[in-house]
């Protein structure tokens, strides 16, 4: 399977209850709009999250974590130990483009 990476907006984003790691977050592909769940929390509170252009992996099968199901991945380097950094532009992208 090919994977499809695409620009996303955050348009919410709010802390998992019971969860320390796993923030919720609708996003904007441009031809739709999807929840996601990320294990981002202890790098970023979900304030600053909205309005954030990031990279997603559209094309999964949905997994349900801590209840809530999640239609897609959010792209992130995390170095051997470290936090997650978000994958992120330099200029502005047009939302639901594809990255290759």
């Amino acid at each position: 399977m090919k994977i499809d990476l695409r620009v996303a907006r955050v348009l919410s984003a709010e802390r998992v209850p019971k969860s320390k790691k796993l923030v919720k977050m609708t996003v904007d592909l441009g031809f739709e709009q999807r929840t996601l769940v990320a294990g981002i929390a202890e790098a970023y509170e979900p304030e600053v999250l909205v309005g954030r252009t990031i990279v997603v992996v559209a094309n999964l099968k949905p997994a349900v974590l801590m209840g809530i199901e999640s239609n897609g991945m959010v792209l992130a380097a995390s170095p051997d130990g470290g936090k997650p950094t978000l994958v992120t532009f330099d200029a502005p992208v047009p939302i639901g483009s594809r990255v290759r």
